[in-house]
């Protein structure tokens, strides 16, 4: 006999998961591997140092010290409103420094109108190189704070690399400065309020007429638009940065105790009912509604596709653990429908997908990696069940739930055709991997291509960009982060600092990415790179070899949680070809998974041989086109177009 580690269950020892027979399930392997607190203790009691990981979770959380800076303020109890700068002052939250980082502007920076969910992300398109703000002048001898103006030399986000008029080329005094924060002006403002524009002091000997050196310097430049500050106001919800803004960085229209479903950390097949604790730049802090303490929490943005209104899973016939604690209790409120995003509408009542077809979809416990899975279950509104092939739980517990338009689920050869490594299922021994073959050895059949999203944007991400992104695997934190690779519309995010095990594939709407300078501007705390290296000794992302393998490598350690991309639309949701089910309560009637049907014909190979393909080595592509998908085809041949193309290319290879 065995006891599980995780979950304490007693059984027959050989019926346990794993060569070490620690644990019962594969769901209860992934909780423990992925619960940190639990390994940095079994670290230490072994001896061992805590992994990097641990460090990082071990820091201080945002929320404790905001709160300890809460109660500064109420002791205080002098009404006066502090900015941000005494915010992080009073709690002593360690800032990272990006304009270090960045240093003279050799490092890229993703551009602010990357990122349409942020706040000014649509809004960003008049600010570029060259523009000239009035600052505060660091420069000199004066004992009251005067301004001064300075050109935009180079964009990181919302940071800009700035140089004071009068330095011409020299770059010894160039300064980083966050274009949001309220010491930024466009020209005029001194003028206008009667500030004092002082010169540099180590170029005040230059020039005898200042006057005359900036009217022929500033003829025909670009400053700020006149309604830049207040855009800022705005969006951030406070013209002078106070603690207001930490709570609720954005006016966003989900408020505190409000009820949404999310999935359910601990069990991904299904959702739970939970409280919006927090508002912070969009992102909401969620309590599951049975937790009294407000512990077990769970962070997500509020476009993110694993948040929905109250009923949600019982329409469309997804899992729901029902929760015993009553709304009525607190005077809570469910969000309303109309705050969520709304998924591409989908028509069903044609050919779609069917329970047993095989495609690609990135792993939700494993973002590095993109996995051979099967659609399990057809829901409604264009709602699926994904497992991942030879991974999955017995009860299909780690099934996840993804949409028919999520730019997280590929047709089969997908990753062939773009050079991507595909994960095998796990135990599969007929390598190297052929779709062909284990279409055939399944006795299954692929989704076809024609189902899956093609729509590439125009997004603006290039290889080498420098963001700041959300950890999927500890949504909580918010990471300096590096675009390393871009295929159509999905991102390989590298987390700095860290090894290439830990890198996501993200689509490039997810809301999960910011510009550089977000965490300042919404007080949200940000994760530094977990070794201390500087901007001109990280290697070129571009030019990173990567070693290729096909050998399975499981799922990985540290991951808590894992999060689905899905692109935002606005528009309504036809339903049409698949009945809703109201059973979706697990508390009452538990909807059926069944395991996955076996076709009456499977398809049939070609009499060609497999490996004849002169597309690629394996022969997949030309084997799928074989199977005849909707007569789409897909070329395995590279090609050199943007990464920015046309939606009817978006299945050939096509990568930077």
């Amino acid at each position: 006999m065995a006891t599980c580690e995780m979950c304490g269950m007693v059984g027959v020892r050989d019926a346990f998961y794993s060569k070490t027979k620690r644990f019962c399930s594969v769901s209860c392997s992934r909780s423990y591997s992925s619960n940190s607190k639990k390994a940095s203790i079994l670290a230490r009691l072994q001896g061992k140092p805590p992994t990097k990981k641990a460090k990082v979770l071990q820091k201080q959380p945002l929320m404790t010290k905001l709160a300890a800076y809460a109660q500064h303020q109420a002791n205080q109890q002098s009404g006066v409103k502090k900015s941000v700068c005494c915010v992080f002052a009073a709690v002593t939250v360690e800032v990272f420094d990006w304009g270090r980082y960045l240093g003279d502007g050799d490092v890229m920076g993703a551009p602010v109108n990357c990122f349409k969910h942020v706040a000014m992300g649509k809004s960003w398109s008049d600010i570029s190189e060259g523009v000239r703000v009035e600052v505060p002048n660091t420069d000199s001898s004066l004992p009251m704070k005067v301004y001064w103006i300075a050109g935009i030399v180079k964009l990181a986000g919302f940071k800009a690399l700035l140089r004071y008029e009068g330095f011409d080329s020299d770059s010894t005094r160039d300064f980083w400065l966050n274009l949001c924060v309220p010491d930024i002006h466009p020209v005029g403002w001194c003028a206008a309020g009667g500030k004092p524009l002082v010169p540099p002091q180590t170029i005040l000997h230059r020039f005898n007429n200042w006057k005359t050196f900036l009217i022929k310097r500033l003829t025909g430049s670009k400053t700020l638009p006149p309604d830049f500050s207040s855009k800022v106001r705005s969006r951030f919800g406070c013209s002078h940065y106070s603690l207001n803004v930490v709570q609720d960085s954005m006016q966003v229209p989900f408020k505190k105790q409000m009820r949404v479903e999310v999935v359910d950390k601990t069990h991904l097949c299904r959702t739970r009912v939970a409280l919006v604790e927090q508002v912070i730049g969009g992102r909401l802090r969620l309590v599951y509604e049975e937790c009294e303490d407000g512990t077990d929490d769970f962070w997500c943005h509020m476009y993110s596709p694993l948040i929905h209104s109250i009923g949600w899973s019982r329409s469309i016939g997804h899992r729901f653990k029902r929760s015993d604690v009553s709304k009525k209790l607190g005077g809570l409120m469910d969000a309303p429908g109309q705050l969520f995003a709304k998924v591409k509408e989908v028509d069903q009542s044609g050919h779609w997908f069917e329970d047993g077809m095989k495609l690609e979809a990135i792993d939700p416990l494993n973002l590095s990696a993109i996995c051979v899975a099967t659609v399990r279950k057809v829901l409604a509104d264009g709602y699926l069940m994904i497992g991942i092939d030879g991974s999955e739980a017995a009860d299909g517990s780690d099934w996840f739930c993804y949409h028919s338009t999520s730019p997280s689920i590929f047709p089969s050869g997908f990753c062939e055709i773009n050079s991507i490594e595909l994960t095998p299922p796990r135990g599969y021994t007929n390598l190297p991997f052929r779709w062909f073959e284990y279409l055939k050895e399944t006795k299954s059949v692929a989704a076809p291509v024609n189902l899956f999203n093609k729509d590439v944007p125009n997004h603006g991400f290039r290889p080498g960009m420098k963001l700041e992104a959300v950890d999927l695997m500890e949504p909580r934190l918010v990471c300096v982060a590096t675009v390393t690779r871009i295929v159509h519309r999905l991102l390989r995010i590298h987390f700095d600092g860290w090894e290439d095990e830990y890198d996501q594939w993200v689509d490039c709407e997810s809301p999960d990415l910011y510009p550089v300078g977000w965490c300042q501007l919404t007080g949200y705390q940000l994760q530094p790179p977990a070794v201390n290296a500087g901007s001109r000794d990280l290697q070129s992302a571009a030019s990173k070899q990567r070693k290729k393998s096909q050998q399975y490598k499981g799922q990985k350690k540290k991951r808590k949680l894992p999060i689905a991309k899905r692109p935002v639309s606005l528009s309504g949701v036809v339903v049409t070809g698949v009945p809703r089910s109201l059973s979706g309560d697990e508390n009452e009637t538990p909807p059926d998974y069944p395991s996955p049907p076996t076709p009456a014909s499977a398809a049939q190979p070609p009499s060609a041989d497999p490996e004849s393909s002169p597309n690629t080595e394996g022969g997949a592509a030309s084997q799928i086109k074989e199977e005849n998908l909707e007569g789409t085809e897909l070329s395995s041949e590279r090609t050199e177009t943007e990464t920015n193309g046309s939606s009817g290319e978006f299945f050939s290879s096509q990568d930077q």
